[in-house]
């Protein structure tokens, strides 16, 4: 369950009144590491990355103030590990057995298919997994930048009588205790501002416990009206919607970060252009080689002479190994195509070199991997 109280002060608009907003999100982190794309809700929100960037901005322009209650904080410190953790482990986990039936019991004829497309699966789990993590350290960053509020003797007593006579969100069969403490948190919040002008809201994906039953659940239960007659205090159940209510025009630079969802490399990709650039480095260096060997540079020898020197030659190649590398240029003439072969300038070659290496990098190697 995560939560939180967002103080907004608009900048630079005289006569703008002071809001507050308060945020309660209860569902389980492991559904913000799988659904890192969009805040979960009833409706299509926008990518949930987009949100806490607009909310980061906030924050640093003295806009926004999130006060976290303490409950949310050691809760997400508490599962953050764990929850990233379990889902790479879950993930791996079926890909192996599947992996392992497709061996045993895959028809021949597309096994070697079948196991190619796990690869990809694999790989993509993987990148998504890592973006995942860092919305997840982003969310932790942005809580942790924020005042704490701890639930006071009073809270948790308006807690506890809400819970007796089964208000919501006490009104289903199930521990809502930490429900309960985030929005009488929100009433003492608001109860203690000083400002007239102020106002706050309270944002929420869990509908199943304060929006209103079978009906419209922009709409608070009706055990929460008593909470909501105030007019500075608002139900909500996007946070998109009450950032436009604050300023209609602050998402409006994040809609190409809303729509704009480039699909990882698929693995195939990945090592069908390392081979590509691996060719196109070697070849290089075998034209490098040929000058000197034309010029006189490096020397040819027989595998007799070269077994009789002692220590390293870079003089001196064997005459049978001279031929092996010449008819592999002539072959990777032929497939790649002299006009992927060079000759570049010292930027493009620099160019080549270094994707080969972020490529080696991305697949498992070390960095400045660049043998061939």
């Amino acid at each position: 369950m995560l939560a939180g109280f967002v103080d907004l002060t608009p900048l630079g608009q005289a006569g703008r009144r002071r809001r507050r907003v308060g945020q309660e999100v209860t569902e389980d982190v492991r559904q913000t590491a799988h659904r890192h794309k969009r805040l979960a809700g009833p409706r299509k929100d926008y990518r949930l990355s987009a949100v806490l960037t607009a909310l980061e901005n906030l924050i640093n322009a003295g806009t926004v103030e999130l006060i976290m209650p303490t409950i949310v904080l050691d809760e997400f410190a508490r599962n953050r590990d764990r929850v990233i953790e379990q889902s790479r482990r879950s993930f791996s986990s079926h890909i192996k057995r599947v992996r392992e039936a497709v061996a045993e019991f895959g028809e021949e004829e597309r096994r070697a298919t079948t196991l190619r497309e796990l690869s990809e699966i694999e790989h993509k789990i993987a990148m998504k997994g890592e973006a995942s993590k860092r919305t997840l350290e982003t969310i932790g960053s942005v809580m942790a930048s924020c005042p704490s509020i701890a639930a006071s003797e009073v809270v948790k007593g308006k807690v506890i009588e809400r819970a007796l006579s089964k208000r919501a969100p006490f009104h289903r069969s199930r521990n809502s205790v930490g429900d309960g403490l985030l929005l009488e948190a929100f009433v003492e919040a608001a109860d203690a501002e000083k400002d007239e002008g102020g106002e706050f809201f309270f944002v929420t994906h869990n509908t199943r416990d304060f929006s209103q039953q079978d009906g419209d659940q922009r709409v608070p239960h009706a055990d929460l009206q008593a909470v909501f007659a105030s007019a500075k205090r608002h139900y909500a159940i996007s946070i998109v919607d009450v950032i436009k209510r604050i300023d209609d025009e602050m998402l409006a630079e994040y809609e190409w970060e809303r729509t704009y969802d480039p699909e990882p490399r698929r693995l195939s990709e990945l090592i069908d252009a390392e081979h590509l650039l691996f060719r196109q480095v070697w070849y290089n260096r075998h034209m490098n080689l040929r000058f000197q060997v034309e010029s006189g540079d490096v020397r040819l020898v027989t595998s007799e002479a070269f077994k009789k020197l002692d220590g390293y030659h870079p003089e001196v190649i064997i005459d049978s190994v001279w031929e092996i590398a010449l008819k592999a240029a002539r072959k990777t003439e032929d497939e790649v195509g002299g006009e992927l072969l060079g000759p570049w300038d010292d930027f493009e070659w620099g160019m080549i070199n270094g994707k080969l290496s972020a490529i080696r990098w991305v697949l498992g190697d070390e960095w400045d991997m660049l043998d061939t």
